[in-house]
């Protein structure tokens, strides 16, 4: 219907016109008691002369002879129609002031006086004859958002009518001219708990539990019945007993991978799984109670620290149609996906592109992420992510292929920064917005499954895309350089902004986790004595075993760390039933866990850790190191474990050759002191009923309020090389080194040392004549690193050289074109495994005779020696060609799944 507004300043573009190529759009705000704004065509309103005026433009419309407003849209409308009758006697500043939006960072909110307004009791009218109710008006149509004009500086309250959205299946031009169904928009958190039937995925109250094994909920008709059941309700799958692998799809037997499912033993989930298929998700978990689903842990927080525990902890939303979970809200979920209810959603990875939708294509960049240089890539078939073979160590594959963080997972989230590719534009720097927070025509724009809107910098636009056509913004990236006049002026400033975005989300997001890891430590389980694990065993003395010491039980404090002890000397620890001194003892702090108070605290840039809170004394016992004993087959496997799941805050301490103590997933405060290269306590071995146990003893007399450390020093497994934050003047700078000693002399010394300049590294070496006719010149020179070719343009039948890497023909078979197996060692013919054999045994001659120098008949520098008389061309051994290539790569396991991170500045035209 013709819905009344008013003409505002839209708060991004600070101002309320937008320019189009045919018309102009007017920026306005709609009366009623919902905040909603919007863009529209000065030709689709009119100015607002009162209630009675609907009539009137309903009929020069066109419009049926039905013309009252939708029931649905009644109330509201009511409500708009008096706001703006209100706000047309008002002067210009007094109906700004009363009835423009506040926008803030949460959202459009209404102002205070239309709330205030609306908060008070709807006065009570009598019908007139012949009106009807709000309830029983005509079948309710499309609401759309409008516009209205503004004339000089005067703001006018007008009329819009209903927009016809466009009938083609393609996406129009700009945003702003098509609108499509109005979808209502959900909020992820707070919702309240609803179910979803497992067949048509619609949320509703009436849906029956099926009372087997699926837990799975159905619509009666859903299931083809018209009542319910006097026995037990079961669907299909469970009546039949064939369940399907949530992975794969199939069911168990020879056609789907001859193997039994497995079901997730967590309680009211019932999703079958192949093993195989199960154990190709890193989030899936087998114990000795069976298989733990990756439904039950975040995407997200999984691939941002798997360290942290919280990723199985928290209500989650989990897809309706693959094992893939999100913890509920905005943070963690996938930009683009459906949400369905509070616990359910379909997520992006059943985006399905339509044919004929331009928008829809994937799109990969032209350049490697790696090296930003052009040439051969290898381009992801999900992202557009590009790279040189070479550049990740690995062959050229065949068929599909998808990059590292594809196949972990990784989705775009919401407010991300990223750079868009549309149409013929470059690509773009946008943010990814979450669709309740854009302008309400934008909402209602048609899109599917995986779309998500991006706000374009700069230009300030909207568009509905997806993950093909984005790639994450990194702090540095330059766009790029070929900056021309007006579309480069408006690109520079995007630039700008996209930088300033991304500091300030970077920084709310840090902050964030910081004030989420400053509630409390890591969990851990809080034991007070060592737990062996596996083989490891805990000895015992017999009593008569145990040394006796010679202390007096009319000293002060006998056996104390001041007295002259000589249990104490040795390190032996006095037992109650030998020592002299019974119960007098001070040498027995372990057994009775004599600890002086301490605090857990969080510090300045090295995590957790932990202060005394009384004076301690130099030689005071202060803590047992206490943990799990573990041998060093387990160590090494916990280790292997840590640095494959990025697990950074682990440490273990070395008791003897068999034991370990491994204070991560169980331990007392003692794990929490923090390593220094100055410390004020030191650890020490001692027996304790003829066990060997750690206790950490202070080195200097410490105050209350003192943080508590000691020197990680040997003892500690797992550490090498990370980097020491202690502060100390001596500190090393790694843990595990020992602590600097710096004198006088030398640093005189070091003052007077003159420094020499580095060499650089040579590089590559190329030959200096071309690989076909043995003559000198210009060369191209191959840009594969392994590889040592040149070649003259006109030998390469070129006319300039090659834009961006090039790899000669020599990595290239002559017949299909793929990666070359077999390679001659005189020219640049070479063939792949499938046309080698063929190849060679068409010839009359062997290979390598056909380039002799028939003035000469000398040979060009050929294979080595031995091989130029065999009759198949030489073939390099496996491993060659990338034999130096791990040590100039970022990532010399880029291939076996670890992350890897994009370097910033890549050229983006």
């Amino acid at each position: 219907p013709w819905w009344p507004c008013m003409v505002s300043t839209d708060p991004e573009l600070e101002h309320h016109t937008k320019p189009k190529p045919r018309a102009l759009l007017y920026h306005v705000q709609y009366f009623g008691d919902c905040p909603e704004r919007g863009y529209i065509l000065e030709s689709n309103m009119v100015p607002f002369r009162g209630e009675e005026q609907y009539e009137q433009l309903q009929q020069a419309n066109k419009q049926p002879g039905n013309a009252s407003v939708p029931r649905k849209f009644r109330a509201q409308w009511s409500e708009g129609v008096g706001q703006a009758r209100e706000a047309l006697g008002l002067s210009l500043d007094q109906r700004m002031e009363r009835y423009s939006y506040v926008y803030s960072p949460d959202g459009l909110r209404l102002n205070p006086h239309v709330v205030e307004q609306l908060a008070r009791p709807p006065p009570v009218e009598e019908l007139r004859p012949g009106e009807t109710p709000a309830g029983e008006q005509g079948a309710a149509s499309r609401l759309v958002p409008s516009s209205c004009r503004r004339d000089g500086a005067e703001v006018m309250v007008q009329l819009v009518p209903l927009l016809q959205g466009s009938g083609s299946e393609e996406r129009p031009d700009s945003p702003s001219d098509c609108l499509d169904d109005p979808k209502k928009t959900e909020r992820l958190s707070g919702a309240r708990k609803e179910l979803v039937c497992q067949v048509c995925e619609q949320p509703a109250e009436d849906l029956l539990a099926c009372e087997g094994p699926c837990f799975g909920m159905f619509h009666l008709s859903c299931l083809g019945l018209t009542v319910r059941p006097e026995d037990k309700l079961l669907c299909q799958e469970c009546t039949t007993d064939i369940h399907p692998c949530f992975v794969c799809k199939q069911t168990e037997g020879p056609a789907a991978l001859g193997a039994a499912l497995r079901r997730c033993y967590v309680p009211n989930c019932g999703k079958l799984y192949h093993e195989a298929c199960a154990r190709l998700n890193p989030l899936s978990v087998f114990d000795q109670r069976g298989l733990r689903c990756p439904l039950h842990t975040c995407l997200s927080c999984h691939l941002g620290c798997r360290s942290n525990g919280k990723a199985t902890k928290g209500k989650m939303m989990r897809c309706l149609r693959c094992p893939v979970a999100y913890h509920v809200g905005d943070v963690c979920v996938s930009a683009g996906s459906q949400v369905v209810t509070s616990t359910a959603l379909v997520c992006t990875s059943h985006f399905n592109a339509k044919k004929g939708y331009s928008h829809h294509s994937h799109v990969n960049v032209s350049w490697c992420f790696v090296c930003s240089k052009g040439g051969q890539l290898l381009c992801c078939e999900s992202c557009p992510a590009a790279f040189h073979p070479d550049c990740l160590n690995i062959s050229m594959p065949e068929g599909s292929w998808f990059c590292n963080d594809c196949r972990a997972g990784k989705k775009p989230k919401y407010q991300d920064v990223i750079w868009v590719k549309l149409g013929t534009y470059r690509w773009w720097p946008a943010e990814i917005r979450h669709p309740r927070t854009v302008p309400t025509n934008i909402q209602h724009l048609r899109h599917q499954i995986g779309e998500f809107p991006v706000f374009f910098f700069g230009s300030k636009d909207f568009f509905w895309t997806h993950q093909g056509r984005v790639f994450p913004y990194m702090e540095g990236d330059r766009g790029s350089r070929h900056q021309k006049t007006n579309i480069g002026k408006v690109f520079k400033n995007a630039l700008l902004e996209a930088e300033e975005r991304f500091k300030e989300t970077k920084l709310k997001r840090e902050t964030k986790e910081a004030q989420e890891n400053n509630k409390k430590p890591p969990p851990y389980k809080f034991i007070k004595v060592n737990r062996p694990c596996g083989k490891v065993q805990v000895s015992t003395a017999d009593v008569s075993e145990i040394p006796k010491c010679n202390c007096r039980p009319s000293d002060e404090r006998p056996c104390g760390f001041e007295s002259e002890c000589l249990n104490r000397m040795l390190l032996y620890e006095c037992h109650p039933q030998v020592c002299p001194n019974g119960t007098r003892c001070c040498n027995q702090d372990f057994s009775k866990r004599l600890y002086p108070d301490t605090k857990i605290i969080k510090t300045a840039g090295k995590g957790w850790g932990l202060i005394c809170l009384r004076d301690i004394k130099k030689g005071e016992f202060v803590n047992e190191y206490i943990g799990e004993l573990i041998d060093e087959e387990e160590c090494r496997a916990r280790i292997r474990f840590a640095q494959e799941n990025n697990i950074s805050h682990f440490y273990m301490l070395t008791i003897d050759k068999d034991r370990i103590i491994d204070a991560g997933p169980k331990g007392n405060y003692s794990r929490f002191m923090n390593h220094s290269c100055q410390p004020n306590c030191e650890t020490q071995k001692w027996t304790v009923n003829g066990d060997t146990r750690v206790g950490l003893f202070a080195v200097c007399p410490i105050p209350a309020g003192t943080e508590l450390t000691f020197n990680y020093n040997l003892d500690c497994l797992g550490n090498e090389k990370t980097v020491c934050r202690c502060g100390a003047p001596n500190c090393s700078g790694f843990l595990g080194d020992r602590p600097k000693v710096i004198t006088t002399s030398e640093v005189k010394s070091k003052c007077l040392r003159v420094k020499r300049r580095k060499r650089r590294s040579e590089g590559k070496r190329s030959e200096d004549e071309c690989f076909r006719c043995r003559d000198g010149g210009q060369l191209v020179i191959c840009g594969k690193k392994s590889c040592t070719k040149a070649y003259h343009l006109a030998c390469l039948g070129l006319a300039k050289r090659p834009f961006g890497r090039w790899d000669c023909p020599w990595h290239h078979c002559d017949v299909c074109g793929r990666a070359s197996k077999a390679f001659c060692q005189l020219c640049p013919n070479s063939f792949c495994s499938a046309h080698q054999e063929g190849s060679t045994t068409s010839r009359t001659k062997p290979p390598g005779l056909d380039h002799l120098d028939e003035t000469s008949k000398t040979r060009p520098p050929g294979p080595p020696s031995g091989l130029d008389h065999l009759g198949t061309p030489w073939t390099r051994p496996p491993g060659l060609d990338h034999r130096d290539e791990t040590s100039r790569t970022p990532s010399g396991l880029a291939h076996l799944g670890t992350p890897w991170t994009r370097p910033p500045g890549n050229p983006l035209d």
